[in-house]
């Protein structure tokens, strides 16, 4: 009796299990597929190997269902499934190389972590970095700043060196935290090409990533060469054509504040040319 109540319970929970997998799947077969949620995306471009091409804006529709949240995302759907021959840069997706820094809607910013605005009425408008020269549609030429970059020799220099490689070069925790907010730059170039300073005088003022990294090797315990970082920046465009406009803290997508570093090379800059002129 035990054992044929046993089965029968068995046999109803089996029943009653595959009954439920059919009504769900019934429900799922049923269910309508979503309505097509189209964002139109005009986006620069320009190739320099086609012989009299100019620079456009064209219009792609992505359907956001069936898309990522992201710009770059976006971006990623229509070099695969619309236009190959769309150009951009982008690596790690997480907001850490800064490959894939560009202009959307007006703002310097990281296409990876720039979520799409959903308003399908609103068009998405995407340029390269302003005021750099375009390799081809949204990638940049990064030359310049990356050779005012390497200019700062941003590694740590030490005058004694023979203890290099035998031990390591310690540092208080309160001189460490002297770093942050400085060490996370990723080097994307937003804030320095949405300073108008910059623009102006790319050629010679060094702009506010480069002078921020300049300033994490100023203050850095372990390196030996502060004074002459100084020197190098004494000229009238390397560091004083920043006019704190400030438009680089706001631009930057790791919420850095470049500003805030300048002024206190600037401070320092004080310090060290009344000590120079005192040793005269």
């Amino acid at each position: 009796m035990f054992v044929c109540t046993s089965l029968t319970r068995s046999s109803v929970a089996f029943r009653s299990s595959r009954t439920l997998v059919l009504v769900r799947y019934a429900q799922t077969a049923a269910a309508p597929a979503p309505e097509p949620k189209i964002k139109k995306f005009q986006i620069y471009r320009w190739d320099p190997d086609i012989t009299g091409d100019k620079p456009r804006m064209q219009t792609y529709e992505v359907d956001l269902n069936t898309c990522g949240p992201m710009v770059l995302d976006a971006l990623i759907k229509i070099k695969n499934d619309m236009d190959p021959t769309l150009t951009f840069r982008r690596s790690c997706r997480e907001g850490i190389c800064g490959s894939c820094a560009m202009n959307i809607n007006g703002g310097n910013t990281l296409a990876c972590i720039n979520k799409i605005d959903t308003n399908t009425s609103k068009v998405s408008k995407i340029y390269p970095l302003p005021h750099m020269y375009v390799v081809k549609d949204l990638v940049p030429d990064m030359s310049n700043f990356y050779a005012q970059y390497k200019s700062i020799e941003p590694y740590l220099k030490k005058k004694d060196e023979s203890k290099q490689g035998k031990e390591q070069y310690l540092q208080t925790i309160e001189d460490r935290e002297k770093l942050d907010g400085l060490y996370e730059c990723i080097l994307c170039a937003c804030c320095s090409t949405s300073c108008p300073s910059y623009w102006w005088n790319g050629d010679k003022y060094l702009g506010p990533a480069v002078l921020m990294q300049a300033y994490r090797w100023m203050i850095d315990s372990r390196d030996d060469f502060t004074e002459e970082r100084l020197s190098k920046l004494q000229d009238p465009f390397s560091l004083y054509r920043c006019h704190t406009i400030m438009n680089c803290t706001r631009a930057c997508p790791k919420g850095l504040n470049p500003g805030k570093a300048i002024a206190e090379i600037k401070k320092m800059m004080a310090t060290y040319k009344e000590k120079r002129s005192t040793a005269i």
